[in-house]
């Protein structure tokens, strides 16, 4: 998969609701439930982190649920890369980007969506055909007034920014014309999930959804 197709494919996804949820999946018995409620509320792409011991069976588990687009987020690795894609994600995200990691997304046909946070990396990315973009820490790196002073000089590309994101501040960035999305994890808190309150999630995600862009 080029460049071009990665980011035709991930801005394919990116566009299918304005947020993203970013899901740490700590207990297996969770990942149906969350992803049937998640989708339930009209957030089909669902990025789950590969940070806990059951990260890859929980993709499995959300694979399976009609409707949803599952992808593996904190990849930093070729090996995640190629476990994340044998476990089903459609998708990957990294909170930077590697020659390596890169190579790896391209050989394994895995849509990326490629982390930066300075205008020397996006333009790197860009160099090499990558027009979606994660930008990531969004809110410690200058937020949306950073995405609309890039916008400018760089207008070829477009971004999910991830980190601090919230229900209060996302609509600062929707509204820019080169975000595509953000991502979020308010809408799966810990609290709900412990308890079972798919209604809570279902709730939150349906906010979410509803959050217009620009």
């Amino acid at each position: 998969m080029t460049p071009a197709e990665q980011s035709l494919k991930a801005a394919e996804i990116c566009r299918l609701a304005p947020v993203v949820p970013v899901l740490i999946v700590e207990d297996l018995a969770q990942a149906r439930p969350l992803a049937e409620a998640l989708v339930a509320g009209g957030l089909p792409a669902l990025e789950v982190t590969l940070r806990t011991p059951c990260a890859l069976d929980a993709i499995r588990a959300m694979a399976e649920v009609p409707g949803g687009v599952v992808g593996a987020g904190t990849l930093l690795t070729p090996a995640d890369v190629k476990a994340a894609k044998k476990a089903g994600a459609k998708f990957g995200v990294s909170p930077g980007s590697s020659p390596a990691l890169i190579a790896a997304c391209e050989d394994e046909g895995l849509p990326l969506l490629p982390g930066a946070v300075t205008a020397t990396e996006i333009m790197a990315l860009l160099e090499r055909g990558y027009t979606v973009q994660k930008f990531f820490p969004a809110e410690q790196s200058g937020g949306a007034a950073f995405l609309k002073s890039i916008g400018s000089p760089i207008p070829q590309v477009r971004f999910c920014p991830t980190g601090g994101v919230s229900l209060k501040n996302a609509p600062d960035y929707l509204r820019m014309q080169n975000i595509l999305c953000v991502g979020g994890s308010w809408v799966a808190p810990k609290e709900a999930m412990a308890r079972g309150d798919w209604a809570e999630i279902t709730r939150l995600a349906a906010e979410a959804a509803a959050l217009p862009r620009g």
